[in-house]
Formats: C-alpha cells, structure tokens, sequence
C-alpha cells in the first residue's frame, strides 16, 4: 500500500496532504498557510477591507451572503451563510472593534470551506451537510475603523443585550431570535498579559461557558458548552500546552454571551490572547482556523456528547499574574538612600496613522516586592543599580544622521536619549523612529534625570559600578552583553 500510494503521488500528482500524518487537528494546523486570506496579513484592517472578500462570495452558490443592518456610522453589516445541516451554528467576531483575531480566521476558514480536492472533502461535506453556520465577520466596523473596542456611541456592546441602545446590538439580537442557532461562539480578543492560573504561562486562548443566572446553573444547554470546550482544549493543548485559560463564570446579566445560553443557544466564548513572538496574532489566528473547525465537526458528528463536561473546571482560570518586564531586585539610590526594588514594566499599544498602525509606549507599572508575579521576560539585577539615561549630545535633523548611530556602542557609553532637532527631523516619518532603538526627545523636552518611579517610561540602566550591563529603552531590554537587536521599538515624546 505505501509503495502504490508512492506511486500514485509520482504518476498522477495527488496531493501529498492525503498522505499526512496525525489527527485532524494537526493536519489543519500544517495546511492553515493554503487557506489563510492573503489580503490581511495584520490585526489593523478595517470595514472597506474585508468588503471585497464578502462581495466575491456573491457568485459563489455555496454562499449566501444578506446584509443584517448598519452600524451607528452607517457601515453595513453582512452575514455569510453556509451549509444546509440541521444543526444550526451562529458565529460572530469583532463586537469590539479592536478584538480581530477571529475576523481573520473566520475568512480563511471560508477559503477552507469553499475548496476541494484537497484530502479534507469529508470533514467539508461533514460540516457542511449537518450544520449551517452564520458568520458575522465583523459586528462592530465604527470600532474596527478606530481600532477601538466600544462602537461610535461609546457603548460595550457586550454590555448591551437587554438595553440595547446600540443598532449593533439589535441587529445580533434580532439575528438570535430570527436564527435561533443551537450553538453560538462569541469570538474575542483579550489582554496578552493573562496567565493560565498563577504561572508564568502566557494564555493564548481562554474559553468561557458563560452562566445564564447568578447560581450559575448548569443545565443541558450550558453543559453542552462545556463539554465542546473540553474537546477544543484538548486540541489546543497538542500545540500550546499549558497555555489555556477559562474565564471566571460569574454571571454578567447584560452580556450578550449570557444571554444567549439563557435564550436556549449553547454559547462557546472563545478569547484569542498573547503568543510570544507572535505581536500580529498569527500563530492564534491559525489556533483559530483548527479550534474552530475542529469545534464544527463535533457538533455535526455528534460527538462532543461523550465528553466529560467536569473536565471543564480542569483548565486553569485566568490570573492576572503577568508583566511584559520584571527587573528583580536593582538596587535604587535616592536621597542618599540605598534600597532594592522590582520593576513591573508593561507595553501598551499606541495608535496612529489612523488607527492603522501603532507604536509601544513602556511604562513602569508596579514597584517593590512582585515575587508573586510573572514576567514575559525577566532580568535578575542582583548587584545592579538602576540609573538614568544620558541624552546624546548632537540632536539628529535627517534620516542619515540617524543611520550614523549605533545603539550598541551609544548604549555601552550610557546614551539611551536621542534628541531630536528642529531640521528636517521635524519632518521625519514617525514610522522610521518607532522602528528604532532609542527614547527621541522633541525640541524643548527633557529627559527623566532619575531612577524611574511607578508611572515613569520604561528607559534607564542596570549598572555594575560604571559598567552598563543592560539598556532598558521603552520597556525592551538589550543585553549588552549578548546584544542583539531585531525590529525597532523606539519612543518619541
């Protein structure tokens, strides 16, 4: 048998997915480049760019594409249907505007659905013949369009399901009452600073059964929640072990995820976190396209029934035990005092361009004893002082002044501040200094002249007498020692 397939593979080209091996979950994981839509390669893409991806599928009979209402601003917001099962399954994502990992998923899960002759057209004509699936890629475009997670009117809207004063809320209720899907998942962003209990694990995907009372009753509606999310935890884990989370199930009586288990639809909350290395959620937007395909199949085939919903409580609950930086144990002189501290540093995204693009702001956000804290990155400074920076003497006016700098020697001398004239520096792209690695100081703007206090920018020096060991610039720390750089995370106040 091995030898024939061989042979068919050489004579008549078929694919060689059919030949993969492992379950289905990794199969998904190494096919997701094929189906992944190519025109969003970043988390910033707003309303006009994902128009063009819903109106090819108006020639597509497998589709049925139908405009559900318009947002405050008067953005349309379509639904994309597809299948003809009897199990009916409503999918929607970007509620809040700057939560679009899932958006991402969802459409190359639609390139996934639509093609064929590639080794998976039994798990297609799976879904596809016992479920149909409504998405609404995008809920909320006034937000998406501002990378902001309330709409234009300011409103949560996933604290909107019995107000509802916001159009985007009423169309996902009429849409639920209409529909009245026997499953829906609710698909979010959240913070990339959750850990999965009190660890250091970065969570990249959390999930909630969300509770429809106070007592948090689970009845058969909500028990069939949990037990899919059992199933999709034990996917996730093949890949990101430890690295799941669930969110405490307090009931929260305007949420729309609530409210749904409450209207008699099993609500799957999935929440797509932090990747190290993975800033454009990449690797979470591929965690996605598996989970949730994976999710379809057992509800088609049924099998999610003979999961153990008590396994539900296994996964770790959220904690709030991260920090993107912990410096431990530098030593302060202030007031000719000497002490030790630890440094909590966070990166917070900062928008412009439009909300298309964004730079880091680092800030020192908890000081003293974090010993029952994580961080992303950790740096013992034991027998380190932490100083300040020196500005740079000759302020930059042009790109090429800027390309005569080298961060590794300037910071060896103590240099962590560039300033920046009143030349053609004026004129620079801010592009090309936030992809630096210096702290740029504006004409009149003076630099931070001691240790760092909480609140403080995240730019100062560990020292070993007058040797700098390491230069933290806006949060990022650089090694001098084993220095290395990669792209810019450069600050301009």
């Amino acid at each position: 048998m091995k030898y024939l397939l061989t042979l068919l593979i050489i004579i008549f080209e078929v694919p060689l997915i059919f030949s993969q091996p492992g379950d289905l979950a990794e199969r998904l994981m190494n096919s997701h480049e094929k189906y992944k839509e190519s025109s969003i390669k970043n988390r910033r893409f707003k309303h006009k760019d994902i128009q063009p991806l819903i109106t090819k599928r108006r020639s597509n009979n497998a589709c049925e594409i139908s405009k559900v209402g318009e947002s405050f601003e008067g953005r349309s917001i379509s639904m994309i249907k597809v299948g003809k099962g009897r199990h009916t399954i409503m999918a929607w994502s970007q509620m809040h505007g700057d939560e679009p990992t899932a958006t991402m998923a969802t459409f190359d899960i639609l390139n996934f659905l639509e093609a064929k002759g590639d080794g998976f057209d039994k798990l297609r004509k799976t879904i596809l013949d016992s479920t149909t699936i409504y998405f609404v890629p995008m809920l909320n475009p006034d937000g998406a369009e501002k990378y902001q997670r309330r709409n234009a009117q300011g409103f949560d809207l996933n604290r909107d399901a019995i107000f509802l004063q916001a159009p985007e809320s009423k169309i996902l209720k009429e849409l639920q009452n209409s529909i009245k899907p026997e499953f829906g998942f609710n698909l979010h962003d959240q913070s990339p600073r959750y850990s999965a209990g009190r660890s250091g694990n970065k969570v990249a995907v959390s999930f909630l059964a969300t509770a429809y009372d106070y007592p948090r009753s689970i009845n058969s509606v909500r028990e069939k929640s949990m037990q899919l999310i059992v199933k999709m935890n034990r996917d996730l884990q093949k890949f990101i072990p430890g690295k799941v989370g669930r969110y405490s199930d307090d009931h929260e009586p305007r949420g729309f995820g609530d409210n749904f288990q409450k209207w008699g639809t099993t609500l799957i909350l999935v929440e797509s976190g932090g990747y190290a290395g993975d800033p454009e959620k990449q690797y979470i937007r591929k965690l996605n396209f598996m989970s949730l395909l994976t999710a379809f199949e057992t509800i088609a085939d049924g099998s999610y029934s003979k999961e153990n919903k008590d396994k539900y409580e296994d996964i770790p609950q959220n904690g709030r035990a991260l920090f993107d930086l912990i410096i431990r144990g530098a030593t302060v002189n202030k007031d000719n005092k000497s002490y030790r501290t630890d440094l909590g540093i966070n990166r917070t995204e900062v928008n412009y361009a439009n909300a298309s693009k964004f730079f880091f702001s680092g800030r020192v956000e908890e000081y003293g004893d974090l010993s029952t804290v994580f961080g992303t990155e950790e740096i013992d400074a034991s027998g380190l002082t932490l100083t300040a920076g020196k500005v740079y003497p000759t302020a930059i006016n042009s790109i090429q002044d800027l390309k005569t700098l080298s961060p590794k020697d300037l910071f060896k001398q103590g240099y962590l501040y560039v300033k920046l004239g009143s030349g053609d520096a004026s004129r620079l792209p801010f592009g090309s200094l936030y992809e630096q690695h210096f702290h740029f100081l504006k004409p009149g703007k003076s630099p931070v002249t001691k240790s760092p206090e909480l609140g403080s920018a995240g730019t100062f020096l560990l020292k070993k007498g007058n040797i700098v060991k390491y230069a933290v610039v806006n949060g990022y720390a650089y090694d001098l020692e084993k220095f290395k750089t990669s792209t810019g995370n450069g600050f301009i106040e």
